[in-house]
Formats: structure tokens, C-alpha cells, sequence
């Protein structure tokens, strides 16, 4: 009978430990994540590069600059590899749909998340940080933010009016600019005056892409800038009456110039890519373009004829940074700081300025003599603005919870009127 007991107590004894190491079991990859996360965050930046070794580091976003794709798959990614033994894998995606899956993870409870780094700014970093949905801060730890980056400079601390807080590190500098061919049309619009007269001169031959295509609603904003004036949007309420009855003057604006557009307004190209295919191939004699040098690359490959220019209005163009971010449930943050430190590199920034004549990040008064020749010796190409002038006409974005608003009064008040 107290063998039958002994043995009764010991089966029991056996189930309880069998149960207590299954739900250890259970908690550890939770308190594994726990130390990775608190690891990560602890870590100096050389425990971060030993930790990324040998890992795959994923970089979404938009894909439709082929230019900057080769890019980051021949120059950026074989560098990574190289000298820190580091993959990157790019997943071209519109940011609308990065965030639908990175949201979609997270509510999922996905801990090791498919996204690294994100290509992001404006309302869609604003969304994505209010909704816990960002890594950080993390830019503190990063030798280049600190040693290269102007962090008390607005084009940093701030992403389109909203408070960035190390939650981004900057990848490029954007600004909107006009490009004609001044073979075809030798008159350059200096304002949305002149604007009205060159459309109207050559009918059916200008547009601008469909808002909420980031270019199209780039140039609406700059119209109404240039009609309203910015000072007053930079504070002003997200209230949908209150924006329009601000930018009513440029609605009509607008308005009126839709008959002479092409297609009369009735329609607008779907995207930024297919109004410079219209451009290139002479059906526009008009394009707009968040990126202010991208006309010298179009010219050297052929895309543009020799004489075309780009210019601004005399007032000035809106100007932006774009960035990179983290996904909050990345399973690899230690290699994607890593790799948004190397972004920041004044050699990797120089290299980008020179091949894809992007506006650099770095501050210059940062660099050493031998790094500033590298941006000294870079040159711009045909039909560009010197950067001096380009940059003192440099306007702020709004907020960013006014730019949905804008585009959907467009929508409404002026799209077929």
C-alpha cells in the first residue's frame, strides 16, 4: 500500500514538474524578446555590429526610383556586406502598404516582425509613431547621427512640423522643383501669376499628378503658398473648414486653370512617374519633382534633352527630409541601426549626391577637409540650380495632419470643376 502511495505521489510529483517546465517553455520566447529588446537598447555600437553579424537586415519602401534601386542593391548592400557582414534585402513597397502589414503584425502579436527599416516621413511617420508602431528612440546611439547630423536643426527635430524625437534618422534631403524645356517653352513661370499664363499659352499641356501622389500635393501646397502665403499654416488647426476657408483663393486658382490642362482638368496623371513619362516622351512641356536634381541624371542618360532646365518660383519651393525608421517589432534592430548608421556615413552621403544627386543629410561644417572633398568635386550636371540658391528658397512642409485635409478639399472642390 505505501508503494502504491509512494508511487501515486511521485507520478503526481512528475505531472507538476512536467507542467511547470512546459509553461517555462511557454514564457521563454517572451523572455527571450524581453533581454533581446533591453540588449539592443543597452548595447554600444560595436556590441551592435558584432550582434547583426551574419544576419538579414529588410529595408521597404517606395521602389519606383530604378536609379536609387540600383543603388542600394550594387553599391549600399555589397558595402554592408562587406564590412559588416550584414545582407540587406529591399522590399519595394508604397508606404501605405508597409504600414498595413507592419499594423497587421503587431496586432498580430508578431514579435520577430519581416519589417527592419522603414523609408518613411511626413503623415505616415506621424501615424505610424502616435500608434506605437516605430522603434526608439534609437538615433542617440548611432556615432554618425552624433558625430555628422545637425540635431538642433528643424530639417532633423522636425518631420513636416511634427516632433521627429529619435524615432527617425534622416536618409535624403527632397525639394520641389518645376523642369521645362527651354528649347520648346523658353519662358520660365516665376509665380502662380505667370504660372496662369504659360498654361493657358500652351493648352492641354500641363498638369500635375492626382493628389494624394506625393508630388502632385507637393505643388498644390506650393501653389497655395505662393496665392496664401505659409507663415499661417505652419500653427494652424487641423480643422477641415478652417484649412479651406485659408486656402480659398488658391482653390479658385485652381479652379481656373483646369480648363487649360490637360484633358481639361477632367482627369490627372496617377502618379508622379507617369507625368515625367509624359514630360520625357514631349506630351508636357511642364513636370514637378520633389527631387531638385534628378533633371542633371535624366539629362547624362538620355531621358531629357540637353536644354531642359529646372527652376522654382521666386518665392521659394517646399522643402522636406525623408528618413528611416524602425519597425517597433523588428526581429534585427541591432542590424538595422547598423545599417541606417552606414546611410549617414559622410562617405556613403557623398556617394549618393554624387551617383543619385540627392541633397545630403550631413552638416559640412561637421566634416574634415579630406570629407568635404568629396561633396566639394561633385558635380551637379546640366539644368540644375546651384545648391546655394536652391536652398535659400527652401520652404517648410505644413504639419503634417493638414496635408489629408488638403488633398481631400481637392478632391472636392476642385477635381472636373
Amino acid at each position: 500500500m505505501k508503494k502504491r502511495l509512494f508511487a501515486f505521489l511521485l507520478a503526481g510529483a512528475m505531472v507538476l514538474s512536467l507542467a511547470a517546465c512546459s509553461e517555462k517553455k511557454e514564457e521563454a520566447p517572451e523572455k527571450r524578446e524581453e533581454k533581446k529588446e533591453a540588449a539592443v537598447e543597452d548595447m554600444t555600437f560595436d556590441e551592435m555590429k558584432e550582434a547583426a553579424k551574419g544576419s538579414t537586415v529588410t529595408f521597404y519602401g517606395w521602389g519606383g526610383d530604378e536609379k536609387l534601386n540600383q543603388w542600394l542593391d550594387d553599391v549600399f548592400a555589397p558595402q554592408m556586406k562587406e564590412k559588416y557582414d550584414i545582407t540587406m534585402e529591399r522590399v519595394p513597397m508604397d508606404i501605405d502598404q508597409v504600414l498595413s502589414q507592419l499594423s497587421g503584425e503587431i496586432e498580430a502579436g508578431e514579435k520577430d516582425g519581416s519589417i527592419d527599416m522603414i523609408w518613411i516621413n511626413g503623415e505616415n511617420f506621424q501615424s505610424a509613431k502616435e500608434n506605437n508602431m516605430l522603434y526608439g528612440p534609437f538615433v542617440d546611439q548611432l556615432p554618425n547621427f552624433q558625430e555628422y547630423i545637425d540635431a538642433e536643426s528643424e530639417d532633423v527635430t522636425l518631420d513636416f512640423a511634427y516632433p521627429i524625437e529619435g524615432y527617425e534618422a534622416p536618409y535624403g534631403k527632397a525639394q520641389m522643383v518645376l523642369i521645362a524645356d527651354t528649347a520648346v517653352t523658353p519662358e520660365l513661370p516665376k509665380n502662380t501669376d505667370e504660372l496662369m499664363e504659360f498654361v493657358k499659352k500652351y493648352p492641354g499641356k500641363v498638369t500635375y499628378p492626382a493628389l494624394p501622389d506625393f508630388t502632385g500635393s507637393v505643388f498644390v501646397r506650393n501653389v497655395i503658398y505662393d496665392i496664401c502665403g505659409y507663415e499661417q499654416f505652419l500653427d494652424m488647426e487641423a480643422d477641415k473648414e478652417t484649412v479651406k476657408a485659408a486656402i480659398e483663393p488658391a482653390l479658385e486658382y485652381l479652379r481656373q486653370l483646369n480648363p487649360y490642362l490637360w484633358n481639361e482638368g477632367k482627369t490627372f496623371p496617377d502618379s508622379s512617374t507617369t507625368q515625367d513619362n509624359m514630360f520625357a516622351d514631349g506630351e508636357l512641356v511642364l513636370n514637378v519633382t520633389y527631387d531638385a536634381y534628378a533633371t542633371a541624371v535624366k539629362i547624362e542618360e538620355g531621358t531629357y534633352t540637353e536644354t531642359t532646365q529646372t527652376f522654382q518660383f521666386d518665392k521659394g519651393t517646399i522643402g522636406n527630409t525623408n528618413f528611416m525608421a524602425i519597425a517597433a517589432n523588428s526581429g534585427n534592430k541591432a542590424g538595422a541601426m547598423v545599417a541606417i548608421n552606414e546611410m549617414m556615413s559622410p562617405e556613403i552621403q557623398a556617394d549618393r549626391y554624387d551617383v543619385l544627386k540627392v541633397l545630403p543629410v550631413v552638416d559640412y561644417n561637421k566634416l574634415s577637409d579630406e570629407q568635404k572633398v568629396a561633396f566639394d568635386k561633385v558635380e551637379l550636371g546640366k539644368g540644375t540650380i546651384p545648391q546655394d540658391e536652391l536652398l535659400s528658397k527652401r520652404l517648410p512642409e505644413m504639419p503634417a495632419e493638414l496635408v489629408p485635409i488638403i488633398e481631400e478639399i481637392w478632391m472636392e472642390e476642385v477635381v472636373g470643376k
